[in-house]
């Protein structure tokens, strides 16, 4: 007996790992220019999460990591990736909004992809491609 996915679902779901992937990237590449070029980024005000540029790079980077392999496990199909992927996403927004004052705009859009994936993943994540 075969079970009947909806495409909405799915194509919602695959979303969720594709922007999972995206953003771990992004995360990536904005850790690494913070690693090999601290004074890329310019301070704006001081606020209270204010951590050395290079310090925040690897924090990027390694979380960016970590969201990468989450969303390629999600769009596998892993059960359990779903948890980790909502786990890093929300995870990803806090390290994203503690960074706003080093890129303000950059930031709120990388949290409103991961507030998009937190609803994806929980909403329709069981109709995955399998």
């Amino acid at each position: 007996m075969s079970e009947h996915r909806s495409g909405f679902a799915v194509g919602v779901t695959v979303f969720a790992a594709t922007m999972l992937m995206v953003t771990g990237a992004f995360q990536v590449m904005q850790g690494l220019v913070a690693i090999f070029d601290d004074t890329f980024y310019v301070v704006g005000q001081e606020w209270i999460f204010s951590f050395d540029v290079t310090t925040w790079g690897w924090i990027h980077t390694i979380v960016g990591v970590v969201v990468v392999l989450a969303g390629i496990f999600v769009l596998g199909g892993a059960v359990w990736a779903r948890t980790v992927g909502v786990i890093v996403a929300c995870v990803s927004a806090v390290v994203t909004f503690a960074w706003l004052p080093y890129y303000p705009v950059w930031s709120v859009v990388i949290i409103a992809i991961d507030v998009l994936v937190v609803w994806a993943l929980t909403v329709h994540g069981r109709d995955v491609l399998s």
